[in-house]
């Protein structure tokens, strides 16, 4: 989850699995600090030498943890390569089987002619032996069919310090936000990939960033316990120009851009990290979620609480709002989601008991999608669901994975699911459940550490982000013939 400091926190989240131990020598030296500690300082006051030698054991835990981090990396990568080649070569053999196949019914065919032998209709033998060929070449092609969308990267963006944990785009515009536990939200050009903004008005871990359709506000979530509404003037002029700069360099790109530290309003009333914040569908409230368990109703001119959502029986981990309705959904590490209903004076509230672990986040379509009396939720227990508003007891569809499912988001034309994984995968579905394809990862195109969320832009743009601090963005493309041209 997003938190509120840097991404070294992160290193310790419960998901992260290593083997290993530290070394005797930390742990002889932990002995010796705990037994000064137990026979010399009843006070609880540590002297600057014992503060010392703590930090310097910590950092070398820290150390070693992300050592044993980078080799479980390097050994997924491994794995996973040994599995893609095992897939191919699984394929091959199976062309080759059916290859012989086809020559043995060749054959066959070819010594009955020689024989001569007597058929009563040599027409329908001839029939049966082209079709048998043509059930035999139909598999062949089966075994090779492709994925169901055409994925590659267009461009990275590079800049940020630390971890980004979101990301959005600004409608009608070619702009990315993102935020990151550097404490900044940058905004970029999505057709150059510089930076035209950073804000830097938060004091603890940016945990999310959210566009007001029409108006130039950007709404953004921190670990200092506070939501920021401020104005996002865009440097026009370095958008249009220096379309073929280098975009690695990130001086280049902080030099090019405008920095904003004074938020348009500041909204306050939690009490423990804000970890995600967005827009009602009228733009004139937003509802926040936090780690205190409650979820905020706060009006934006005036910037009070209107109302305080509880219910919610462990820390809050996501929020999102209806696109056309008064309505938001909540999500937690209680294993459930909340769908809040704001069209009357007195809200309603349902609960979603679908998951088995935190549910880290749940979306609705977009507007004019078509489907927007639905629900997707997505959770660490590395399932996806597909609701109906109507029907919160059973899921429409469930979409299985092999990896805990961060920040979800659905495409705005096609209704394509783009999953982020921990595993640094990113999956393609539909919204009836079946697997499109995934993001590649082959000679280093994808992310090398934890994908946090993804976002689209129109039906064939699509944008993610995670922990080695990079935005990527990517062309999605769905395949027009998806039953192998039959």
């Amino acid at each position: 989850m997003p938190q509120s400091d840097t991404l070294s926190q992160k290193s310790t989240k419960h998901k992260r699995t290593a083997s290993g131990k530290l070394s005797t020598t930390g742990e002889t030296e932990l002995n010796v600090l705990r037994s000064h500690l137990n026979s010399d300082f009843d006070e609880g006051v540590l002297p600057v030498s014992i503060k010392f030698k703590l930090n310097s054991l910590f950092a070398q835990i820290e150390r070693e943890f992300e050592l044993l981090y980078v080799q479980n990396l390097n050994l997924q990568d491994k794995v996973e390569t040994l599995l893609e080649k095992l897939d191919r070569e699984s394929i091959i053999n199976e062309k080759y089987v059916e290859i012989n196949d086809i020559e043995s019914v060749s054959n066959i065919n070819k010594n009955l002619s020689k024989q001569k032998v007597l058929v009563s209709n040599p027409s329908a033998a001839k029939l049966k032996t082209t079709n048998k060929l043509k059930v035999q070449t139909s598999k062949i092609v089966s075994s090779f069919k492709t994925s169901l969308v055409n994925c590659f990267k267009v461009r990275s963006f590079a800049g940020h310090r630390d971890g980004v944990w979101d990301i959005a785009v600004r409608p009608g515009q070619p702009v990315l936000g993102s935020a990151s536990a550097d404490r900044t939200v940058r905004l970029w050009s999505t057709q150059t990939g510089k930076c035209l903004l950073q804000y830097s008005g938060h004091s603890g871990s940016v945990n999310s960033v959210r566009f007001l359709p029409n108006k130039d506000l950007v709404l953004s979530a921190s670990g200092d316990k506070s939501v920021h509404i401020w104005q996002a003037v865009i440097n026009w002029e370095c958008l249009n120009n220096d379309n073929d700069s280098d975009l690695d360099e990130s001086k280049e790109l902080d030099e090019s851009s405008i920095t904003l530290r004074t938020p348009v309003k500041e909204l306050l009333g939690h009490s423990n990290v804000v970890i995600a914040a967005d827009w009602l569908s009228d733009g004139e409230q937003v509802i926040t979620a936090s780690w205190d368990r409650v979820a905020n109703l706060f009006d934006v001119e005036t910037g009070t609480i209107l109302q305080s959502l509880t219910g919610h029986d462990e820390e809050l981990t996501f929020c999102a709002s209806h696109p056309t309705q008064r309505l938001a959904v909540t999500c937690s590490k209680d294993t459930t989601f909340r769908l809040w209903d704001f069209r009357e004076s007195i809200h309603s509230v349902c609960v979603f008991q679908g998951h088995t672990d935190t549910v880290t986040s749940a979306i609705f379509p977009a507007a004019g999608s078509g489907d927007q009396d639905r629900l997707v939720s997505g959770a660490d227990d590395r399932t996806v669901k597909v609701w109906e508003l109507r029907n919160m007891r059973s899921p429409l569809a469930t979409i299985r994975t092999d990896s805990p499912v961060n920040r979800l988001s659905i495409s705005p034309c096609t209704g394509l699911v783009a999953i982020p994984h921990d595993n640094r995968q990113v999956r393609l579905f539909d919204l009836s459940g079946q697997r499109l394809g995934r993001l590649p990862r082959n000679n280093r195109q994808g992310h090398h550490r934890i994908v946090t969320a993804t976002t689209w832009s129109d039906d064939t743009g699509l944008y993610t982000c995670g922990f080695d601090r990079i935005i990527l963005s990517w062309s999605v493309v769905q395949n027009k013939k998806q039953d192998g041209g039959e």
